[in-house]
């Protein structure tokens, strides 16, 4: 497994900190920030349903964290509603490098929803997750950074989750019609999955430009994600017929032929919302040594 931390970039700006949160400086580097309303809606949508229960059984309020969220707050925004339909005392802790994003995101502060500066760190203030966050959702983030700094990167991430906590590390594009995530917990990877607006999708290789850092530079022959896509492919093509039902019945009926040789993680109810998610062991880049837990 890759030992090298991720880069970090020394900040030429200091900011004043929230009361009780560390003064160490941010671990990682400033993302472009591009940001739009509802990019990420297919990934906490996905949230809500997989961690949904995990969030009501908690003792406490769930504290989750949308890490990087860019130069506007909406994602952080949209989270905290999503997050209380499912928890009604759900907060969420905006967390940016740039001290200039998190000065900006303060006017959209309320009950419930906080930004601070920060990053891999984490640095929520006092009392906020201890001994752990409930959620850390971290999209768009790692695609900046070389494959190397990846397991670091989830190690540190992982080291902040709560026991039964989630990570949600993944990339889109700039609408979100196009998504891949990878969910890890305390343990390490469990599963990526891939979401896309159906109508808009000619190939589900087409997701290929989307996926993680750990994975964009596997899709090449050899690697498991490269051959998955590649079957994938054949199943849409097989499934061409049920297109004149509907895109999300051609895409059901591909990844219910997937499903005959990948070990698929869900079913039909959300393969109908235009996702599928396969079990991280299956899809894992050939260098990764999968016994050894992220912490």
């Amino acid at each position: 497994m890759p030992s090298r931390a991720p880069s970090s970039r020394p900040e030429r700006t200091r900011s004043s900190r929230p009361e009780g949160t560390r003064s160490a400086r941010p671990e990682g580097t400033i993302t472009r920030g591009t940001t739009n309303p509802n990019r990420l809606r297919r990934m906490d949508r996905w949230i809500t349903a997989v961690h949904g229960p995990a969030l009501r059984r908690s003792p406490a309020p769930p504290s989750a964290v949308d890490l990087g969220y860019g130069a506007a707050p909406w994602t952080a925004v949209e989270l905290l509603e999503r997050l209380r339909k499912v928890r009604a005392d759900a907060r969420v802790y905006g967390v940016e490098i740039d001290p200039g994003r998190v000065a900006a995101a303060r006017a959209y502060e309320r009950e419930g929803l906080a930004f601070v500066r920060g990053g891999f760190e984490i640095p929520l203030p006092s009392g906020a997750g201890a001994p752990g966050v409930a959620l850390i959702r971290a999209a768009n983030v790692l695609r900046q950074y070389a494959e190397d700094d990846v397991a670091p990167a989830w190690a540190r991430l992982c080291a902040r989750l709560a026991p039964g906590g989630l990570l949600v590390e993944g990339t889109c594009d700039e609408i979100g019609r196009r998504h891949v995530w990878i969910a890890l917990g305390p343990e390490g990877p469990r599963t990526v999955t891939f979401a896309a607006r159906l109508a808009t999708l000619s190939t589900p290789s087409d997701l290929a430009e989307r996926l993680p850092k750990a994975l964009i530079h596997r899709n090449v022959p050899g690697e498991p994600v490269h051959a998955f896509l590649q079957d994938f492919d054949r199943a849409w093509a097989t499934a061409a017929p049920y297109g004149a039902l509907s895109a999300r019945q051609r895409w059901v009926r591909a990844v219910r032929a997937l499903s005959e040789t990948w070990p698929l993680a869900d079913g039909p109810r959300r393969w109908r919302q235009g996702e599928v998610t396969v079990r991280w062991e299956a899809l894992a880049p050939l260098w990764w040594a999968a016994p050894a837990p992220l912490r």
